[in-house]
């Protein structure tokens, strides 16, 4: 071996390996912290004194729980889903407007239709409350439609109970009555005019099943004859074809006096007919049904639309309406409008203005909200032929379950494919069957709430209304006149104010207010929050953190592995030997001073690792002789004195 070899062998045996090829872990650990760039770390093993390296101790583990509880909370806070909320201002088109009057249908042309349950509800309140068009309020006996068959009373008799109590006195014979029923439906509060303790309701009972009945009860006969009255009223408009009913409703003609949109004038032409199933005809302004939507050019009540109503207050039906006006709703081009739910009432002989503002919202779906874009993932039919909202898919979902339960569709809604409205003739339980499954829909047992989702992207216009006298007291002659003249009639016949309603909508101002939700955490903020909080604790970037994962994950893994392979080999060079009887042969260059088996091994032994090792057995290798060191005796290294020293001698 050449000399520079040798010597580079020998500094190898003689120097401690550190770093990664450390042998241990406890040399490994102060590699590192002699060699990080986390100060902490280097401070504990430079320090000097046990209360000093105590503190910088305590610091660095402070340190380090303080970035590991940071590092949890932004793993919490990104992984909650949360948002922020944008706001933004701009200009927007004008919203469609839909005019419902609150009487559905001409009530001189549904008198042919609704007759004899017009009679017999006079019949009902006046054996009630002695009610008669052109009498006495005298109270007329029971027992005098005895002689006459009232269908309506057989298949929904009213009932008269005192104190709650569950004995009934029959309306239509007057007899009392035991009622028998499985549920017990009543007002949240039961209250009652004058000294009578008299409550009135009616019961519904199973076609099948006589004793599953149902019993509900009103806290004024106001709400019981018209929601008794109402039951018949589905019954009877559900068996007249929509062309016949389309015909007994107002026309655009008859419901639109005068018209003005942004200082321009408008006329039927600007009005779209929407029948729906409680309203009767209504008409809708700005439909877009032709392409094209409408926009105002500036905001006021005088660049919004302003319309006069002609509501006929006499042709109204006296028992299934019992207020006077119009009903309006602002929505989108593509929505349905849900007069009955979110409708706004215009009064007559007044003037209503509304004022908007305009809101577009949209929201983040999953996972940070439960909302869907298009309804496409809820399992519910649209049956409106609109945009998805929440209303729709909540209506669907009712009728849906009303045609699987009781074989037909409710009349306040659209139909199903192939489905027709209850009747009696038809479906003679159907009654019954609505009120226990609308029940089961309020408390939430039919899971339509359940699969319903909000929408993720929704338009709301926010409606101030304010109200006053119209037309004045000045004007009110001349304006009635020319109004008439307008609608066609006779000079000498005016209309009448209660007859009229002016209606105007338009915008407070034409900004729009957009919403909409961002993700609060991204994976680049995640990032930048671990490193600003690493940077701000330990010092540390992204290189010492790699060097912390090559450390103590790479490094001591590898340490702790070759420690154990050494452990496996020992014991099967043990194992091998024992089988054999002998030691294993040694080769010439092992037995030149590596003939020990705990050397026996591919690392290159340390300082410490050699102070561990056993000492060899007697007589197998020969041992140096320790030197004969001569105290006693003492001899001069040179034969003769030198001659300087001899010249010091002489002086």
């Amino acid at each position: 071996m050449a000399p520079g070899k040798k010597i580079t062998a020998r500094i190898k045996r003689t120097l401690p390996v550190r770093g990664p090829q450390a042998p241990t872990l406890r040399e490994l650990m102060r590699w590192y912290c002699l060699n990080t760039n986390t100060h902490g770390c280097r401070r504990i093993v430079v320090s000097r004194g046990r209360l000093r390296r105590f503190i910088w101790i305590l610091l660095t583990l402070s340190a380090v729980g303080l970035i590991i509880w940071q590092c949890a909370e932004l793993l919490l806070n990104y992984y909650s889903a949360s948002v922020s909320v944008t706001v933004q201002f701009q200009k927007l088109p004008f919203p469609a407007v839909t005019i419902c009057n609150i009487n559905p249908y001409k009530y001189s042309s549904m008198k042919g239709y609704l007759s004899e349950l017009d009679k017999e509800t006079k019949k009902a309140l006046e054996t009630f409350y002695g009610f008669s068009e052109g009498k006495s309020k005298v109270r007329r006996a029971a027992g005098d439609w005895n002689n006459s068959e009232s269908l309506f009373f057989t298949q929904i008799p009213l009932l008269r109970f005192k104190d709650s109590s569950r004995t009934a006195t029959d309306l239509r014979s007057g007899r009392k009555r035991k009622v028998e029923g499985s549920v017990f439906h009543k007002d949240s509060s039961i209250v009652n005019s004058g000294d009578s303790n008299d409550i009135i309701g009616f019961q519904l009972c199973d076609a099948n099943n006589s004793s599953e009945c149902a019993l509900y009860t009103f806290s004024s006969g106001v709400n019981a004859i018209q929601e008794w009255y109402k039951l018949h009223y589905m019954n009877i408009m559900a068996q007249i074809p929509l062309e016949t009913k389309e015909e007994l409703s107002y026309s655009v003609e008859d419901l639109l006096l005068t018209c003005y949109f942004d200082g321009l004038s408008c006329d039927k032409r600007h009005f779209t007919r929407f029948h729906h199933p409680l309203h009767g005809n209504c008409y809708t302004f700005n439909s877009g049904e032709n392409g094209t939507v409408l926009s105002t050019s500036t905001g006021g009540s005088e660049y919004g639309l302003q319309v006069v109503l002609y509501i006929d207050e006499a042709d109204y039906n006296p028992f299934l309406v019992t207020s006077t006006g119009a009903k309006i709703i602002v929505h989108d081009q593509d929505e349905y409008p849900f007069i009955e739910d979110i409708g706004t009432e215009i009064e007559t002989a007044a003037a209503t203005s509304i004022g908007m503002h305009f809101t577009r919202s949209r929201k983040l779906s999953k996972p940070y909200s439960d909302c869907t874009e298009t309804g496409a993932d809820i399992p519910v039919e649209n049956l409106y032929n609109k945009s998805y909202s929440l209303q729709i898919c909540l209506h669907s979902c009712f009728q849906k379950a009303m045609v699987e339960s009781c074989g037909c569709a409710q009349y306040a809604q659209p139909l199903p494919a192939g489905a027709e409205y209850c009747n009696y003739k038809k479906n003679p339980n159907w009654m019954y069957c609505y009120y226990r499954l609308h029940e089961k829909f309020v408390k939430e047992q039919l899971g339509c709430q359940q699969i319903c989702k909000d929408a993720c992207s929704f338009k709301e216009w926010a409606l101030t209304t304010s109200i006053a006298q119209w037309p004045s007291t000045v004007s009110e002659d001349w304006m009635l006149r020319v109004l008439s003249w307008d609608k066609g009639q006779k000079i000498n016949k005016k209309l009448n104010k209660t007859d009229l309603a002016n209606l105007m909508v338009f915008y407070k101002d034409l900004n729009e207010r957009f919403i909409s939700e961002n993700p609060a955490n991204t994976l680049v903020i995640l990032l930048s929050n671990f490193g600003g909080q690493l940077g701000l604790w330990m010092s540390c970037s992204v290189v010492c953190v790699i060097e912390i994962i090559e450390v103590f994950f790479i490094d001591s893994f590898s340490i702790v592995m070759r420690r154990q392979w050494q452990k496996a080999k020992k014991w099967w060079n043990h194992r091998k030997r024992d089988g054999t009887g002998r030691p294993p042969e040694v080769g010439n260059a092992e037995q030149q001073g590596h003939d020990n088996p705990a050397c026996i091994d591919e690392d290159l032994p340390t300082f410490n690792t050699a102070l561990r090792l056993p000492l060899p057995q007697e007589g197998h290798m020969p041992r140096t002789p320790p030197p004969n060191y001569s105290t006693l005796r003492l001899e001069t290294a040179f034969t003769e004195q030198l001659p300087d020293t001899l010249e010091a001698g002489q002086h």
